[in-house]
């Protein structure tokens, strides 16, 4: 089984971009369980509008998960009237989709992500959640213990599922904190996720419906 990290952002776009990252998750989402891989939600960030996303990054888990995300690496276009201003003459939306393999790429200091160098807690999900939240201890938390970084996951997988995930949340994590000390700000490491290739999408979908173009 292959995971990766794959995010879905709106950039420095307009509320329907942000829709467009929503709308682009949901078809992602049913895509994913049409081919038997895993997605989880790790982070995400709401925009101004209630239930729209300026970025998301999920997880994908299965044999078939780096075919998926190469689906949507790169641009993505929609193409539609917007549904917030009447009369706007824009209809051509863009947003980025950008791949992250941590455990194979993430660096820190120059050195690749060492397990002795990690710390693995287990501890009980919180949240909402159903009846398996607050029952078991599968939630996981990990530290990088030289820089202190901790990031924690709680889906509702196995102990060992989570534990794999925080793995590659954190690698992901310490690689942004590396690229910032080499004197990259986070924005500068992302500028090509951020200046989206108008006109040249990978992926182009259609109307309020968000069809996918052939």
């Amino acid at each position: 089984m292959t995971m990766l990290l794959l995010q879905l952002s709106a950039n420095t776009g307009p509320e329907e971009c942000c829709l467009a990252v929503r709308k682009a998750l949901a078809y992602l989402q049913d895509e994913a369980a049409g081919m038997g891989v895993r997605l989880d939600v790790v982070e995400q960030v709401a925009s101004e509008r209630a239930g729209n996303l300026r970025s998301v990054l999920l997880a994908l888990d299965g044999e078939q998960a780096q075919a998926l995300a190469l689906r949507w690496q790169g641009s993505v276009q929609w193409i539609c009237a917007s549904p917030y201003r009447a009369g706007h003459r824009r209809k051509n939306w863009f947003i980025g989709a950008e791949i992250f393999a941590p455990d194979a790429a993430a660096l820190t200091n120059g050195a690749a992500l060492q397990d002795k160098d990690l710390r693995f807690e287990t501890l009980r999900s919180s949240g909402p959640g159903g009846q398996h939240v607050n029952t078991t201890d599968s939630a996981v938390r990990a530290t990088h213990m030289p820089t202190g970084l901790s990031v924690k996951v709680q889906t509702e997988r196995s102990q060992h599922a989570n534990k794999r995930l925080a793995r590659a949340l954190l690698a992901h994590k310490l690689d942004a904190l590396a690229q910032d000390a080499a004197g990259q700000s986070r924005a500068e490491r992302r500028i090509q996720h951020h200046l989206v290739e108008r006109g040249n999408a990978g992926r182009v979908f259609r109307g309020e419906a968000f069809v996918l173009q052939a």
